[in-house]
């Protein structure tokens, strides 16, 4: 299993092409020719494209036949909903001390 790479994460999602590839992979596996269907790129730009999200431990990929069908790394995936969390709660913390540092100083 691919392990989760952070940054190289963001980063790999930050291509408009490798992020339409992710929300394709997110309604169900495919294959690099199935992909490629669906997306206005070569099937040797989706298998790049692919290589990156691996490497980034965002997707995984198994033999079946003579293809490689590609499905998300739900590990990977999980870990950027984590982060996400993780930046979410730290805005709210800090949008909560504000206001309560507003309501203090009002006399």
């Amino acid at each position: 299993m691919a392990t989760f790479k952070a940054h190289q994460g963001w980063e790999a999602l930050g291509d408009p092409s490798r992020l339409a590839i992710v929300q394709c992979l997110a309604e169900r596996p495919r294959a690099v020719g199935e992909l490629a269907a669906e997306l206005p790129i070569s099937p040797q730009a989706v298998s790049q494209h692919l290589q990156v999200l691996k490497s980034a431990g965002l997707v995984t990929n198994r033999a079946e036949g003579t293809r490689r069908v590609y499905r998300l790394n739900p590990a990977g995936v999980a870990a950027l909903k984590d982060q996400l969390d993780t930046f979410w709660r730290r805005a709210l913390e800090g949008y909560r001390d504000v206001i309560d540092d507003s309501v203090e100083e009002k006399p």
